[in-house]
Parts: structure tokens; C-alpha cells; sequence
């Protein structure tokens, strides 16, 4: 058993095995930001990489990043009792009108696996809950989905509440009809065409310490 047994259950999508290897990790001793890191993080930036030379597709990433989520909820207790901070914390929903949500799902598994906190707002979401969300939260980044280019005009709405109010928080957004250009447009912060990409913005806005 090794913490690169954890690394390759999640590229090999062993879902039922995975609880088992992160368990026996925790129960050997080993620091949970060695799992953490290069467990499950080193996995997840495994399968971006893939993704991206297109070895993978959307439903592999859905299957590694869902062994990842079951191996992260081991850790997911101790990791209040660490010195493993988050990285920072993501609001993340689909626009109000758009129920669609297998991209927005995805996203927010591989940037819970890259180490950030997520609040998942779900589909429809209001453009007021994004910022209602955002100032509670004190949160680090809000990332929007769409799917439908009718409900694109409420990630503009959700970016203008937030810039209006001051608050630091970064805009970034995603989905099929989506494009930089219209991103630059609403003065988001970001654009990522897929899953990996979002996770390289997120870690471009929010450095770690």
C-alpha cells in the first residue's frame, strides 16, 4: 500500500477501491497532505493533463473525478484537525434559467480535488445568490456555468452585482456557448473552455501560500 496506489485507482477509476487504499494511508500514519497532494491532487492533475492531450474524455474525468470524491470524504474529517489549509473557497452554480449541470458538477469535483472548498449553489441559480453566496462566504472566486446563450446574461448581472459592491471576490465562467470574447465582454475574470482549465484559472487567481 502506498499513497501511489491512491494515485492510480483514481486514473484507473477503481471507485470501490479507493476508500480502502486512502483508509489504509490514514491508518499507516502518513500526513494527510502527502495524501492529499499527491494522492488525490497529483490524480486529478493527472487526468487534466490526459484530457488535454486527449486521451481522456468527459465520462473518464466523471469516473476519475468521482473516485477522487469518494477517497477525499476518508480525509475530509482530519483534514479540520491539519495544518492543511484550503486553498480558497469557490462559489459555483449553473445561471438562473439553465438546469443543466453535468459541467458544472465536474468542475467543482476537480477543484474540490485540486483543494479548494466548494459551495455548490446548484442550477437557476439567481444572480442576487451568487453575491448573496459570494459575501457570506467571504469567497475567494465564483465560478458560473451555462449552457443555454438565453441565460448567458445573468452571469453579466452576477458579475455587475459583485464589481459594483466592491467585494474581492474573482468572476469566472464556463459552458458551451460561452467564449473569452464574452467573457472580456461582462468584465469576468476568467473563462476556461473545460474542467481542467477552470482548475488552472482557479489556481491563477487564488494563489496558494
Amino acid at each position: 500500500m502506498s499513497v501511489q496506489d491512491i494515485f492510480n485507482a483514481i486514473n484507473e477509476f477503481r471507485d470501490t477501491e479507493i476508500v480502502n487504499l486512502v483508509q489504509a494511508e490514514v491508518d499507516a500514519g502518513t500526513d494527510i497532505s502527502e495524501i492529499l497532494d499527491n494522492g488525490l491532487i497529483g490524480a486529478m492533475d493527472e487526468v487534466g493533463k490526459k484530457f488535454g492531450e486527449g486521451l481522456l474524455f468527459v465520462p473518464e474525468m466523471l469516473m476519475a473525478a468521482q473516485t477522487m470524491k469518494a477517497g477525499l470524504e476518508v480525509i475530509r474529517p482530519l483534514l479540520a484537525d491539519s495544518d492543511t489549509k484550503p486553498r480558497g473557497t469557490v462559489i459555483i452554480g449553473t445561471v438562473k434559467g439553465d438546469l443543466h449541470d453535468i459541467g458544472k458538477n465536474l468542475v467543482a469535483m476537480m477543484l474540490e480535488g485540486a483543494g479548494f472548498t466548494i459551495i455548490d449553489l446548484g442550477v437557476d441559480v439567481e444572480p442576487q445568490a451568487f453575491f448573496d453566496a459570494a459575501k457570506e462566504n467571504s469567497a475567494e472566486l465564483v465560478a458560473m456555468s451555462a449552457l443555454l446563450t438565453t441565460t448567458m446574461p445573468a452571469m453579466e448581472e452576477a458579475v455587475k452585482l459583485i464589481k459594483d459592491a466592491g467585494l474581492p471576490t474573482k468572476m469566472v465562467i464556463g459552458g458551451a456557448p460561452v467564449t473569452q470574447a464574452y467573457a472580456d465582454k461582462i468584465s469576468a475574470d476568467g473563462y476556461s473552455a473545460d474542467a481542467p482549465g477552470a482548475v488552472e484559472l482557479a489556481r491563477s487567481l487564488i494563489p496558494g501560500d
